[in-house]
């Protein structure tokens, strides 16, 4: 084989990896057939060309493939496949001050075993202690945890 079969070996394989890389995410048959090509090309050029020749070929290929995968992702069009958003969201936490253990409301949707309450003017997230809650059932607070109550029905026995 000629040295334009290995760089068109090598080429093949490159653009296979960037085929898997940035249109088909996953491990498919565009990557396996990629490191195939690279490792193929780097074979045939230790195997026909030698050893000078070889390890100049799998020098080429471990900086080249790498490379051309940063700088790909470093391109305008790679920056708009990855996900730049931070998430600003925050948990809201039971106001403490406005409702205490023992205090009573009412459930504003079913509680199967979660839903929303209103205890003392506030709507929380609430979980019973394991049975369901009709709406508007009458609720006692049984314990506080940072982002929601603990409830049952006030009628339990």
């Amino acid at each position: 084989m000629s040295i334009f079969a290995i760089i068109l070996l090598i080429l093949l394989g490159l653009v296979l990896l960037l085929i898997e890389f940035a249109v088909i995410p996953g491990v498919t048959i565009a990557g396996i057939g990629g490191f195939l090509l690279l490792g193929a090309s780097v074979y045939i050029a230790f195997s026909e060309l030698g050893n000078t020749a070889g390890f100049i070929t799998l020098l080429v290929v471990l900086i080249v493939a790498p490379a051309m995968i940063y700088y790909f992702f470093k391109s305008r069009t790679g920056k708009k496949m990855i996900l730049e958003k931070n998430i600003d969201g925050k948990v809201e936490f039971v106001n403490s001050q406005k409702i205490a253990v023992g205090d009573t409301g009412k459930s504003i949707g079913r509680l199967a075993p979660t839903g929303k309450a209103r205890v003392n003017g506030e709507v929380v997230e609430a979980q019973s202690t394991g049975a369901f809650v009709d709406h508007n059932t009458e609720i006692r607070v049984l314990k506080i945890i940072s982002n929601r109550i603990i409830v049952e029905p006030v009628n339990k026995k």
